[in-house]
Formats: structure tokens, C-alpha cells, sequence
């Protein structure tokens, strides 16, 4: 049995190359952590449960500040998750509880409760939240991703 000695160049090169496997392996671990998103259940990005849909009265808009929507429970007794984010250029919609509508300070637009557009420039009506009710009659809104609408329709309220 020979045994090949390894020239002390040899052994360098190679020690090079595994440690420079293992940090391109580390930095690769890094920059997917960094770039994948962070859902957490009750934070923006990731699902709300409201609790049961009795709790919010028929005809009432309810922020949730955390998720960055109001719950609406419409006349009918159906249910919109809408995004706060104006459709002209992405400011901060409250809604006036004098006027029942929302009112964007940046610009004037004005939607209806459901979102339409009443007064422009805002575009198109203000994007949606896929809301669901879940087994125990709880309400469930995914803000992960918007839903953007050109038009407002009823397939969009969500009824128990």
C-alpha cells in the first residue's frame, strides 16, 4: 500500500476551496433568509382571526390597525376586508364615520363604504383583502397579498 504525501500547496488550495464552499453556503443561507418573507399570524403580511363574525354589528366599519384594513359589515350583512392604501398613490385612507366614506387627506378621492370610487383621481376602487369565515364562524382575512379590482362587484362580499 503507497501512500502519496500531500505537498503542503496541495493541502492549502485545498483548504482554500472548503472554506470558501462553506461561506458562499452560509452567505446563500443569509440571503434566502433575508429575502423570504416573515408571515407571523396577527401581523401585516400574515392572516387575522377577528373572532366570530357576530361581534361586529351590521352596517359598521371596523379598523384593524396591525392589518392595515377596515372590516366592513355591510347592510346585508356582508363582510369586505379593505386594504387603507388610497389606488392614486398609496396614502393612508381613514374612513369618516360623519360621511360613512372613505376620505384620502393626500388628494380628495373619496370611495363608498364598499370601495368604489366616488371622487377621483384615485383610479379604481380600493384593493381587498381575501377574507374568509373558518369552521367555528370566525372571521379570517390573509393580508399577504392585495386584491386589486378594477370595478367593484358583488362576488367580492363575502357572506356567512
Amino acid at each position: 500500500m503507497s501512500k502519496e504525501k500531500v505537498s503542503r500547496r496541495d493541502f492549502v488550495n485545498i483548504a482554500w476551496g472548503v472554506m470558501g464552499a462553506a461561506a458562499l453556503a452560509e452567505l446563500s443561507f443569509v440571503g434566502l433568509k433575508f429575502l423570504s418573507p416573515r408571515v407571523t399570524e396577527g401581523e401585516f403580511g400574515g392572516e387575522f382571526n377577528l373572532g366570530p363574525y357576530e361581534d361586529f354589528p351590521v352596517g359598521s366599519v371596523t379598523p384593524v390597525e396591525a392589518g392595515r384594513f377596515y372590516l366592513v359589515r355591510l347592510e346585508d350583512g356582508g363582510l369586505l376586508a379593505i386594504y387603507r392604501r388610497c389606488t392614486h398613490l398609496g396614502c393612508a385612507v381613514p374612513f369618516d364615520q360623519a360621511s360613512g366614506q372613505f376620505v384620502c387627506p393626500c388628494h380628495g378621492s373619496v370611495f363608498t363604504n364598499e370601495g368604489e370610487v366616488l371622487n377621483q383621481p384615485a383610479p379604481r376602487p380600493l384593493d381587498l383583502f381575501a377574507l374568509s369565515i373558518n369552521d367555528a364562524g370566525e372571521i379570517v382575512v390573509d393580508t399577504g397579498a392585495p386584491i386589486e379590482r378594477d370595478h367593484t362587484s358583488p362576488e367580492d362580499i363575502v357572506y356567512v
